[in-house]
């Protein structure tokens, strides 16, 4: 692709003597053994790429063969990806190459890279220290210590990691402020005293509720009146706009539990009307569905209780029968100062308007000594306690714990040993300790300071335990803790080299490329097993290497790489950063859609990593996962699910061609709109830099983003064929709209669409069809996809996918000189069918991955 920041500043200008193009044009191609570059360029790029035009600040007269910098080489493969593409020369150019002569001088143009990055090897690719990400320090903290990361997070003061193309671990941007050293310091404190701090086992206790079960704010004076605090109730999902009945809180357990552990929480509970008289299209819930009663986790000292909170993953769930209340029994985790509340996942969109609606709509039904006046408060108490609103109803709960196994707990067992703590076993706890956070041996020197920390905390008055303690988070603090072993020396280490073995230096490259692996594929330190790979440095052999992807792969932590790398890639982690509106997307709030359509795309590259299912069904599939809600807005008339299984997700055939594939997914849909409308422009954007690998340069900066003169445009399209009108804005846009005006048919949460809105009304057609800039058409989505799985597309996919795998997989980013190691990985790749866990299997054993 075309680098938007490079400009070409080449002293030297290559000069070609028109008698050159002449003599080799009066010979057929197969007469000389390759075309001359610069002969190629002269005829066919020059006139809007010389030095009289540089169409999108390019120029390509400075170009010398053979190429002896980083920058040609950039170049120079944006220009073979542009013939391949048939992109260029344009239609309206002069002259045009035989297909005979475009093949010919791609040969050449990529046999001039090879010998460039022969002699620019020892220049390239270099990997600089690396720190660990935020997710990467959870992760890693976690294992370290065995805390519950369900709801405890130390790093919420951390600032949020810069990123480079959307990738989050980039090393060189990864940067370590003072204020980052401060929240480090703060949470090792945090960290080692909820892991050690403990010393006697916490008594275990119970509670009771039953009665004086006190509502949110909204629906607290209703409840009194009609219940007398009696029951506790849950109406609707937690993602409302109200946020009048979506959380069930203990008022009277509202201080939460006073230790760290599993609780047992015990509840008595059933379904009410689930089968009710109303209009269902007033609830948005499905009849048959059993009701479900979901637990997370609230703390008073963060917000309200009955109000979502930063922290609040759903910790279990339990299926509601109608009939008489039955008791049922959830474990969960709940740190100091949380408490219990109740969700209904499958509630009702907003109580608040049900409320209301039943009042007003139904008000022959009520008693006529006590008719409905008006007003919400009122139609609470009158729907309550005449009307049948469904809900669950919580008559009592049980709450026993902290629950612990054993004690010591499992975190001191993992940090101290089996043992347990003795000041005699010092060193030997922090040898350990500090052996698994750098993830390689420590040294003795090393562990003489560590030593010194708790000889000194001891003379300042603190008992062994606590000594020992304050050196084990100062290996929290360390930079051999928080930064990565570089798989290769420091450049000025070169000098140092005659003092240390090649054995030496082996060593150290096991250690790191274990390092590698295990934050590549888990976000978190190696285990046992891949240490011990390290240890005896089997893990620099090919087989091994493999075997340990396969078994890493296997395991469940590989989900980190999962979102890790579709967040990074597909930019997921911003789903839900500009909100769609409710009013007009009701359902991807009462649904949950947001959650699902992450779940979907993470559940397809889960099984083309399980299956080693080709990455072109990426571009297109005839199977999905869905759930219920996702399948509905999907428009899958044909998939039924059993009403007690409608959250469960499954693999689902597709027969509407129109779905499949990424640019079918509702995450990739919503992430590339902005929640009210779309804009062909922003997902052909998203399309060449995550499709095609072909980004476009930045607009200049005097030009608008939209042409002010847009009169008598009606739609997106009219306002873009103005646009368009201005040559520079023309440059760009012939490859950016086409892709995009492919998917307008796709609303801004992936519903299908056949017209634009018109305020509430329907507004024009759409248009779907397009032209790409090698003269291809299509009609809509279907058309284009089958553009994209055309050799020359699936090529310039597998290497962009190939370029950014491996990009996540070193945390830094992939230069000019690996280009042929991507472009190697990427036809291997699609010689052995294109298999995801081949493409990561591949990716892994290059030299990009085990050298640099």
């Amino acid at each position: 692709m075309f680098r938007r920041a490079i400009h070409l500043t080449r002293s030297v200008r290559t000069t070609f003597a028109p008698a050159t193009a002449f003599l080799i044009a009066l010979f057929p191609s197969h007469l000389h053994a390759a075309p001359d570059p610069r002969v190629f360029l002269e005829t066919y790029c020059f006139e809007c790429h010389g030095p009289e035009k540089q169409k999108g600040d390019r120029r390509f007269d400075t170009l010398a063969f053979p190429l002896a910098d980083a920058a040609g080489v950039i170049d120079v493969q944006d220009i073979i990806d542009q013939l391949n593409l048939e992109e260029m020369p344009p239609e309206k150019a002069k002259r045009h190459p035989e297909p005979s002569a475009r093949t010919a001088i791609i040969k050449a143009l990529t046999q001039s890279v090879a010998s460039a990055r022969a002699s620019l090897a020892s220049t390239g690719g270099q990997t600089i220290l690396r720190r660990l990400n935020r997710r990467e320090y959870l992760n890693t903290v976690s294992d370290l210590t065995g805390l519950q990361m369900i709801s405890f997070d130390p790093t919420t003061r951390f600032p949020r990691d810069q990123q480079v193309a959307h990738m989050d671990n980039i090393g060189d941007a990864l940067v370590t402020s003072g204020y980052l050293l401060d929240q480090y310091l703060d949470a090792a404190d945090t960290v080692i005293e909820k892991a050690l701090g403990k010393v006697e086992q916490p008594r275990e206790r119970t509670w009771r509720f039953k009665g004086n079960f006190q509502q949110g704010q909204e629906l607290d004076h209703s409840h009194k009146r009609v219940y007398n605090y009696r029951y506790l109730c849950v109406y609707e999902v937690p993602n409302t706009v109200n946020h009048e009945g979506g959380y069930a809180a203990i008022h009277d357990f509202s201080q939460g539990v006073p230790d760290d552990g599993w609780y047992e929480i015990k509840v008595l509970a059933h379904a009410m009307n689930r089968k009710h008289p109303y209009d269902p299209d007033i609830f948005k819930m499905d009849p048959k569905e059993p009701f479900r009663l979901g637990v997370v986790p609230g703390d008073v000292r963060v917000g309200t209780l009955h109000h979502p909170q930063p922290i609040e993953p759903q910790l279990a769930e339990v299926t509601v029968a109608d009939g008489k209340p039955q008791w049922h029994t959830m474990k969960v985790w709940l740190e100091r100062g949380q408490t219990p509340r109740f969700i209904f996942p499958n509630g009702m969109a907003n109580c608040r308007r049900a409320f209301g609606a039943i009042a007003s709509r139904y008000k022959k039904q009520w008693p006529k000594n006590d008719p409905y006046k008006g007003g919400i408060v009122e139609a609470r108490r009158i729907v309550l306690q005449h009307g049948k609103m469904p809900h669950i109803r919580i008559h009592e709960v049980g709450v026993r714990g902290p629950i612990y196994p054993q004690w010591p707990p499992s975190s001191q067992r993992l940090v101290y040993g089996d043992e347990g703590f003795r000041e005699d076993r010092s060193r030997e706890i922090l040898k350990n300790f500090a052996d698994r956070a750098y993830r390689r041996p420590a040294t003795s020197e090393e562990i003489d300071r560590l030593i010194a920390i708790v000889n000194r905390r001891k003379k300042e008055g603190r008992n062994p335990r606590e000594s020992l303690n304050d050196a084990l988070k100062a290996v929290l603090c360390s930079p051999a803790f928080l930064y990565m072993q570089p798989l290769e020396p420091a450049p000025n280490f070169n000098n140092q080299k005659s003092a240390i073995s090649n054995q030496q230096l082996r060593v150290a490259k096991a250690y790191a490329l274990a390092t590698r692996l295990s934050y590549f594929l888990w976000s978190t330190t190696p285990d046992a097993a891949l240490r011990a790979k390290a240890d005896d440095g089997d893990i620099l052999k090919p087989a091994i290497l493999k075997a340990e992807v396969d078994r890493l792969l296997a395991d469940a932590r590989s989900d980190e790489f999962i979102e890790g790398f579709l967040d990074s890639w597909l930019n997921l982690r911003y789903l839900g950063e500009m909100p769609p509106d409710r009013d007009t997307f009701g359902a991807y709030y009462a649904k949950d859609l947001q959650n699902a359509m992450v779940r979907e795309t993470r559940l397809f590259t889960r099984h083309l990593i399980e299956t080693d299912g080709p990455i072109t069904n990426y571009l297109d599939s005839g199977y999905t996962f869905v759930n219920k809600p996702l399948a509905a807005h999907y428009g899958l008339k044909d998939t039924v699910f059993e009403p007690s299984k409608a959250h469960e997700f499954r693999r689902v055939n597709l027969t509407d061609p129109r779905r499949g594939g990424l640019l079918g997914m509702g995450s990739v849909l919503t992430v590339t709109a902005n929640g009210i409308e779309t804009s062909p422009v922003t997902r052909g954007v998203w399309l060449l830099e995550n499709v095609f690998g072909t980004p476009p340069a930045p607009p200049p900066d005097d030009v608008p983003p939209i042409d002010p003169d847009i009169r008598g445009a009606t739609t997106i399209r009219d306002q873009l064929a103005k646009h368009r009108e201005s040559t520079t804005c023309n440059e760009c846009h012939r490859k950016i709209d086409p892709p995009g005006f492919a998917l307008e048919n796709f609303d801004p949460i992936g519903g299908w669409r056949t017209h634009y809105p018109q305020g509430k009304n329907q507004g024009p057609r759409i248009d779907a069809s397009s032209e790409l800039p090698s003269g291809e058409s299509f009609t809509d989505v279907i058309g284009f996809k089958k553009l994209l799985l055309e050799t020359k597309r699936k090529h310039l996919f597998s290497r962009m996918l190939t370029e950014r795998l491996l990009t996540y997989a070193t945390g830094r980013r992939i230069e000019p000189l690996d280009r042929l190691d991507v472009n190697h990985i990427a036809r291997q790749v699609a010689t052995e069918g294109y298999g995801m866990r081949t493409l990561i299997e591949k990716a892994v054993l290059s030299p990009v991955f085990r050298s640099r």
